[in-house]
């Protein structure tokens, strides 16, 4: 028999809402989820200020996706750890940032059948491609900043990956992750997971699941998806 499957979305407040292709950011981060998993259950976090504007859009554009409205906390972990109560705990559950409109549907589709297969946590990671480089920096009052390099430390790209999301997990196990005290050493749900003894499994991620946060980023996530339509 297989699970339930619920996808908790944390957005941002005014970029979320920023045109993409035509659409808000915000929907087709979630539509991606919609197409790509049939009858997934979505869980949007927002904070306080933009639930109303948010509910509005939906209301009035049509876009009537059943979704539960979970509102942010203090932290992105707070929010989370609202967000997961939401949630039942045989559930499959992909916690995604919202910021991240540009994963493919058939890597979503593809990491929730995995999970089917009984993963306890699933997380994409692209490896680098980049000659890295330790550096101590050093910042001087008039603002300027000199870059030392560290002879000691030579750091192994091929070593190095980042981690992206959806990261996907039972959700019971990733609820009782979040029952734990906050940590500043807590940079992502993985880490959460991994601090309770969650086993994790890596599965490749793709290059252009970026994070939206820069003005070029909207510019390059319009090319892209500009490309994809054609």
């Amino acid at each position: 028999m297989e699970r339930k499957t619920y996808v908790i979305i944390t957005a941002s407040g005014q970029k979320s809402f920023t045109d993409l292709g035509g659409k808000p950011l915000l929907r087709r981060t979630i539509e991606i989820f919609i197409d790509a998993v049939p009858g997934i259950r979505v869980v949007t976090v927002l904070p306080k200020e933009y639930i109303r504007p948010w509910k509005d859009y939906c209301l009035s554009s049509g876009f009537d996706v059943p979704q539960e409205i979970s509102e942010r906390g203090i932290t992105r972990f707070h929010s989370l750890r609202a967000a997961l109560a939401k949630v039942p705990g045989e559930a499959i559950v992909a916690i995604h940032d919202g910021l991240r409109p540009l994963v493919s549907k058939e890597l979503v589709s593809k990491m929730f059948s995995l999970m089917q297969d009984g993963r306890r946590a699933l997380v994409p990671v692209v490896g680098s491609e980049d000659s890295l480089k330790s550096l101590r920096v050093t910042r001087f009052e008039d603002g300027s900043e000199r870059f030392d390099e560290e002879p000691s430390i030579r750091p192994d790209s091929s070593l190095i990956w980042t981690a992206q999301t959806p990261q996907l997990f039972i959700a019971g196990d990733i609820r009782d992750a979040y029952a734990q005290a906050y940590d500043t050493a807590f940079t992502d749900d993985a880490s959460v997971a991994a601090r309770k003894g969650i086993p994790l499994t890596w599965i490749r991620g793709e290059r252009y699941n970026l994070r939206i946060t820069a003005p070029e980023d909207f510019a390059l996530a319009r090319l892209v998806i500009s490309s994809l339509s054609r």
